[in-house]
């Protein structure tokens, strides 16, 4: 599982002109499933997303969380964070799980947000052609692979 994480001021999501997720200061999430993922990959995401400390102190350092500043989340999937670019100048995306696959995962994974996030959760729609619009604040963008724990 990858997830692209973006520290915001604020992001939204419009689907055929209406806006179906707004939130204010948070994080916005992409969220690409594969193929192997499991429950393990899931949670470990859920757990490094929700401790991750990316928001300022008083100092100006990277020490709080998303819970401790009380901020929300946006999660939309994104199967293109599987794209391969090693052949040619097209994207593979090989490597991302089918949808029926994938939106089971992706759904499973809001659940384990919902149960383990106490702000403000807001999605895309799985599998929509979403806009997506977004205020990046510093800006702070973090990837996550759980097959590549760095």
């Amino acid at each position: 599982m990858r997830i692209l994480i973006q520290r915001v001021i604020e992001a939204s999501v419009t689907i055929e002109g209406e806006k179906v997720a707004k939130i204010g200061k948070g994080l916005l999430v992409f969220c690409g499933i594969e193929e192997e993922d499991t429950i393990e990959d899931l949670q470990w995401c859920t757990s490094k997303l929700l401790q991750l400390r990316i928001f300022n102190d008083d100092m100006q350092k990277m020490n709080f969380d998303i819970q401790q500043v009380k901020g929300s989340l946006l999660v939309v999937s994104q199967f293109t964070l599987h794209a391969s670019t090693r052949k040619g100048n097209r994207p593979s995306f090989i490597k991302a799980a089918k949808p029926d696959i994938a939106e089971k995962l992706f759904q499973n994974f809001l659940e384990q947000l919902k149960l383990n996030f106490s702000g403000t959760l807001a999605s895309g729609i799985f599998g929509a052609d979403m806009k997506v619009a977004l205020i990046n604040d510093g800006p702070v963008t973090i990837w996550m692979d759980s097959k590549n724990k760095e």
